[in-house]
């Protein structure tokens, strides 16, 4: 079974607000954060939903720049 459907309600909700939220930061859509979370690198399924306990408790600006730092890190953004 793919990781995709052991994901809670609440695990499918915050990586849409964790999608959206990194693509109004960089100015770009929710498509395309998407692409680039998933893209080449599995920073969607092994970073964001695997750390859904810990990133929840966190505030939007926290989660946005974490997201955006392992993003750099992976080489999506330079």
């Amino acid at each position: 079974m793919a990781k995709e459907e052991n994901m809670s309600a609440n695990q499918v909700e915050f990586a849409v607000f964790c999608i959206e939220n990194v693509a109004l930061k960089l100015g770009i859509t929710g498509d395309e954060a998407y692409q680039m979370l998933t893209k080449d690198n599995h920073i969607l399924d092994e970073y964001i939903i695997s750390n859904y306990e810990i990133l929840h408790t966190q505030d939007k600006e926290y989660i946005v720049n974490d997201i955006i730092g392992c993003m750099e890190e992976c080489g999506v953004l330079t």
